[in-house]
C-alpha cells in the first residue's frame, strides 16, 4: 500500500506521520523550498527559530501527545507567562488573579460581567446558537459595553485585526474553551510551552522517523495534476514526470484542490458567499535588551499599526536564539488590505514608528535585525453563520481523500486542533488501510 499526501504543512506531515505507523509507505509533497507551512523555521541570522510564533497551552493534550509520540517528551519546557494590556497609554500586567482584579480599566462590576462571561462561555456545548450573533453584540449583552472596549476587543484585535466586529461570537467561544484554560489551576497563573529548537525539532524528528520506516517528504514539488488512474488508486503529475499511489490526501487549500484536480476525483459545491480569509505581516526583531516582560501584549489602541506584541523571549530560554531576543509584531488583515502591495522597506518604517510609540523610551540601538514575514491566508474569517457558508466537499473516487483546515468550524485555527482533526481522520482511513488495493501498483516509493 501507498499513500501520497499533497501538502506538507504541519497537517500533512502529522498525517503522514500516524500512517507510516501503520507500516505503511508515504510520500508527502511540499510545494515550497521548506517543510511545515505556516510552522516552518526562519534564519534569523545566528539562530534559526520559529517563522511566524507559536506556543504550547497546558490543555493542548493532542498536541502534547504527538511530542511525547515522536520522542521529544524531554525537549517540550514549560515557562510561566505573562499577559499584558497597553490601555490609555499604559501598561498592566493581569497575568495572575490578584492582578486581574487590580486592573484599573475595569470596575469591580465589570470584573464580575468579565468573570461570568468566561465561565458562561466555557459551559456552552452547542456553537449554532453563536453563529447568527456578532461576537461584539454577544460580548456586549453578557458583559456590557466597557468590559468589551476595555478588554475583549484589544484581544480580538490582536487575533484579527480590523475585521474583529465581522465574526461571529463561535470564535471567542473556541477561544474562551482554550486559552483561558492555559491557567494552572493550583497556582491559577498562566503556563506555557514550547520544544526546544522550534518546530524545526519537531518536523526533523517526524521527518526521521518516516525515513527509517521508508517514506518520505520532498519539497519544491509542483503538483501539475492529479487523475485517477485506469488501472486503479490516484496518479499524482509533479515536476514533469508522474507517480502513482494506492490512495492520496490532499491537504492543501481549496483554491488549488480546484486547480490541480481532476473532476472525477470530487465535488465542491458553490456558494454565493465566498470564504473569506485573513492573512497576517509580521515583523520580528532581534535585540540586544528586551522590549516587554510579556509574551502577549494586547494593544487598545488605535494609532499602533500592528495588532498585538509577542514577546517570545519572556518565555523562550535566551540561549535558544544566541543570547538575543525576538519579539513578533502581528498585524491581521484581509486579502484587500493595502500593506500588501507595500514593499519591505515601506512596511518596516510603518512597524518600526509603531515600536517607538508604544516604547519611548526604549534604545533602538539595540535593534540588531528586522524581518518583515509575510502569509496571505492564515485562517478563514469566521462572519455569521460560517458553517453554512464553507464549501462542502464530497470526493468522487474511493481512493481520494480531502483533509485541510477549511472545514474547521468548532476550533480555532492552532496546532492542537489540527492533530485532532488528523487523530479523527486516522479514525476511519485505518480501514482503508486494513483493505487490499483493487489493482497492485508497482512501487515508485
Amino acid at each position: 500500500m501507498k499513500v501520497g499526501i499533497v501538502g506538507g504543512g504541519f497537517m500533512g506531515l502529522v498525517l503522514a506521520h500516524e500512517i507510516s505507523k501503520t507500516n505503511t509507505k508515504v510520500k508527502v509533497f511540499e510545494s515550497d523550498s521548506q517543510l511545515g507551512g505556516l510552522a516552518t523555521h526562519y534564519d534569523f541570522g545566528s539562530f534559526i527559530w520559529d517563522k511566524f510564533y507559536h506556543v504550547i497551552l497546558p490543555t493542548d493534550n493532542h498536541l502534547i501527545n504527538l511530542i511525547n509520540d515522536i520522542g521529544l517528551e524531554e525537549s517540550l519546557q514549560w515557562r510561566r507567562s505573562m499577559t499584558g494590556y497597553y490601555v490609555n497609554k499604559k501598561f498592566y500586567s493581569i497575568s495572575s488573579s490578584k492582578e486581574f482584579l487590580l486592573f484599573p480599566a475595569l470596575n469591580i462590576f465589570d470584573k464580575i460581567k468579565l468573570a461570568y462571561t468566561i465561565f458562561y462561555g466555557s459551559k456552552i456545548k452547542d456553537r449554532k446558537k453563536l453563529e447568527g450573533i456578532s461576537v461584539r453584540d454577544w460580548l456586549v449583552k453578557m458583559g456590557g459595553e466597557k468590559t468589551y472596549e476595555k478588554f475583549w476587543s484589544p484581544l480580538l484585535k490582536a487575533k484579527l485585526g480590523d475585521n474583529h466586529d465581522r465574526v461571529s461570537a463561535v470564535f471567542i467561544w473556541t477561544y474562551i474553551k482554550r486559552l483561558f484554560q492555559a491557567r494552572s489551576s493550583a497556582a491559577q497563573k498562566e503556563h506555557m510551552g514550547y520544544v526546544s529548537g522550534g518546530y524545526k525539532t519537531i518536523f526533523d524528528s517526524i521527518q526521521q522517523l518516516l525515513n527509517e520506516k521508508g517514506s518520505e517528504a520532498i519539497t519544491n514539488a509542483s503538483i501539475e495534476r492529479i487523475e485517477p488512474n485506469p488501472l486503479g488508486g490516484i496518479t499524482l503529475h509533479h515536476n514533469g514526470g508522474e507517480e502513482h499511489f494506492d490512495k492520496v490526501i490532499f491537504t492543501a487549500p481549496l483554491n488549488i484542490l480546484e486547480k490541480v484536480s481532476s473532476p472525477d476525483l470530487f465535488m465542491l459545491s458553490n456558494n454565493k458567499e465566498a470564504v473569506e480569509y485573513l492573512g497576517v505581516i509580521c515583523m520580528a526583531l532581534i535585540t540586544k535588551e528586551p522590549l516587554t516582560p510579556y509574551y502577549v501584549l494586547n494593544i487598545a489602541d488605535k494609532e499602533v499599526p500592528f495588532t498585538g506584541v509577542i514577546g517570545m523571549s519572556s518565555l523562550v530560554d535566551l540561549e535558544q536564539t544566541d543570547g538575543s531576543y525576538i519579539t513578533y509584531f502581528p498585524k491581521y488583515i484581509t486579502a484587500d488590505h493595502d500593506y500588501w502591495c507595500k514593499s519591505n522597506e515601506e512596511l518596516e518604517a510603518i512597524f518600526l514608528d509603531g515600536v517607538r510609540r508604544l516604547y519611548p523610551e526604549y534604545d533602538m540601538k539595540a535593534v540588531q535585525s528586522v524581518h518583515m514575514n509575510k502569509a496571505f491566508k492564515v485562517q478563514p474569517l469566521q462572519v455569521l453563520n460560517y458553517s453554512d457558508i464553507i464549501p462542502k466537499i464530497k470526493t468522487k473516487h474511493s481512493d481520494f481523500f480531502v483533509l485541510n483546515t477549511s472545514q474547521f468550524v468548532n476550533d480555532t485555527l492552532n496546532n492542537n486542533s489540527v492533530v485532532n482533526h488528523v487523530q479523527s481522520f486516522m479514525n476511519d482511513f485505518k480501514i482503508e488501510l486494513s483493505s487490499k488495493p483493487k489493482t497492485k501498483i508497482e512501487n515508485t516509493l
